[in-house]
């Protein structure tokens, strides 16, 4: 007897669908698991075997053969359990033909216990996005995951508990397990953090780079003193950028959900800030492992802030794996049988002292490195790195004066405002493009929206020449000077933009 069931497994941050085809035919008992599957699903023949029996039903005691279509894509994860089972159980005529077309129009996804109970896994959002583009009727999912399948609209969603309630389900089609769907308003828009711009004090030109780089989503690099106040000001660039729009967030919580670190969130409603440790490696950064692939770093900040303090300590292979990620905006992890490929749209923020002992420049502290050693500290970032930072921030330390002043700076609400409208001219200006802010310009664009006038050519001709600029140095300046015009809600670049925008390269001005 013939048995199909629809499950899918992960490609990176999508979902393939995967048919689960079981027949039981003459022979001896044996139970063979055919179609590239992992360790985990080849151990699922003893999961699946014990939860049926402790569920009250019988194991067919014939030759069980199970194919997981299509072949050639290896399959990973313990959500094949569930469907697994009730293939077998289909295939040993445990449901009518009725039911068994009720079964068909679902993808199944789901771990088992022993004794039948179902466990969350990982990537039911991608799972419950594959069901709707298979246009089947819906998705049946462990309880636990319910609520981050119901984020996906135009499908049923049903959440059961155990074998036993997957089962009665597809007997008796009972609303009891569907799940309903939140509310619009319900999903994302909410913002709980517990800091603010305000209680930055002084850093005025760093609260303006900041502001301007929150606005174009540029990458920057903080360099002072310790206790200056940059990783103060790193966190607090989450509080001033726009909100996370459905889509975003949508792309956001896929990461999440494929490498299991949705917990108890339907949907990430925050951009999310990651800061790895100097030790990290590359392959922790970028993604990667044994197996299928899974995201790194980069990709887990996607649509937010991936943080690097103190960015010479890093090693220098991980930083120079980070500029392909920085330039096109995905990770792509190729292995003999797939290549999988991640979103990583981030914004880069990184500290860095002047020099090994933190003091060059400093009115109140002498440095006790020598030139060489500056200039070995500063060479572990690759020229090609820098480029692709937009902007170079001096962020010296803080004068008494400033810290005990009783003022309040101006809050993350207020800066938020003018961000966000500077969002908004980008989108009119980008509408039908494929892209939402001014970093994410090729030449094309540039060419397009960045027209300056002669004095503006003037100004940025002695620049470029004096520095030896390269080309993709030129074009950061640009484009940041897209960003400040459209600050100040002006439809052309000027030469003060510019000037702006070169006083931004504080690492070019020291060569």
């Amino acid at each position: 007897m013939y048995a199909c069931v629809c499950a899918g497994t992960l490609l990176g941050c999508d979902a393939a669908p995967v048919l689960v085809e079981a027949d039981l035919g003459p022979g001896l008992q044996r139970f063979d698991i055919v179609g590239l599957p992992d360790g985990a699903i080849r151990e699922a023949r003893v999961r699946i075997k014990a939860a049926i029996e402790n569920s009250g039903f019988d194991w067919p005691m014939k030759r069980l053969s199970v194919n997981l279509a299509p072949a050639d894509i290896r399959k990973d994860g313990t959500s094949f359990d569930l469907p697994l089972a009730l293939a077998v159980m289909a295939a040993a005529r445990e449901f009518r033909e009725d039911e068994r077309d009720r079964l068909e129009s679902y993808l199944v996804a789901g771990e088992l216990s022993l004794d039948g109970e179902l466990r969350p896994v990982r990537g039911v959002l991608p799972l419950a996005l594959c069901a709707r583009e298979q246009k089947l009727r819906g998705i049946i999912v462990p309880r636990e995951n319910a609520d981050e399948a119901v984020v996906v609209r135009g499908i049923d969603v049903v959440a059961c508990g155990t074998l036993g309630e997957a089962v009665d389900f597809i007997r008796n089609d009972d609303d009891f397990f569907r799940v309903e769907a939140p509310a619009d308003d319900e999903l994302p828009g909410e913002r709980d953090y517990h800091f603010d711009m305000a209680e930055v004090r002084g850093q005025a030109h760093a609260k303006r780079a900041l502001e301007v780089a929150a606005a174009g989503a540029h990458n920057v690099l903080m360099v002072g003193p310790p206790g200056s106040g940059k990783t103060m000001l790193s966190k607090r660039l989450l509080t001033i950028l726009p909100e996370l729009t459905f889509e975003e967030a949508l792309e956001t919580t896929r990461v999440y959900s494929v490498a299991g670190l949705l917990r108890d969130r339907a949907i990430i409603r925050q951009r999310p800030f990651r800061s790895p440790h100097h030790t990290i490696s590359d392959v922790g950064v970028v993604g990667g492992g044994s197996g299928v692939p899974r995201p790194g770093e980069v990709s887990l900040a996607h649509n937010g802030i991936l943080f690097f303090d103190e960015l010479p300590e890093f090693r220098r292979n991980v930083l120079e794996v980070m500029r392909q990620p920085l330039e096109d905006g995905v990770v792509s992890i190729s292995r003999s049988l797939m290549t999988v490929t991640y979103p990583a749209s981030v914004m880069l923020v990184a500290s860095m002292n002047p020099c090994p002992c933190g003091y060059h420049g400093d009115p109140t502290h002498a440095c006790t490195d020598s030139i060489r050693d500056i200039e070995r500290y500063r060479s572990r970032i690759s020229g090609p790195l820098l480029d692709r930072i937009d902007l170079h921030i001096d962020v010296p330390a803080v004068r008494y004066d400033e810290l005990r002043g009783c003022e309040p700076g101006e809050s993350s609400v207020d800066i938020r405002t003018r961000v966000d409208r500077a969002r908004a001219i980008q989108g009119e200006r980008f509408a039908g493009r494929g892209i939402y802010s001014n970093a994410q310009m090729g030449p094309r664009e540039i060419q397009e929206f960045c027209v300056i006038d002669a004095a503006g050519h003037r100004l940025l001709q002695r620049v470029v020449d004096k520095l030896g600029m390269s080309a993709r140095a030129y074009a950061r300046i640009l484009k940041v000077a897209r960003t400040i015009a459209d600050l100040a809600a002006d439809d052309g670049i000027s030469s003060a933009a510019i000037a702006e925008a070169v006083a931004y390269r504080s690492l070019d001005r020291k060569k």
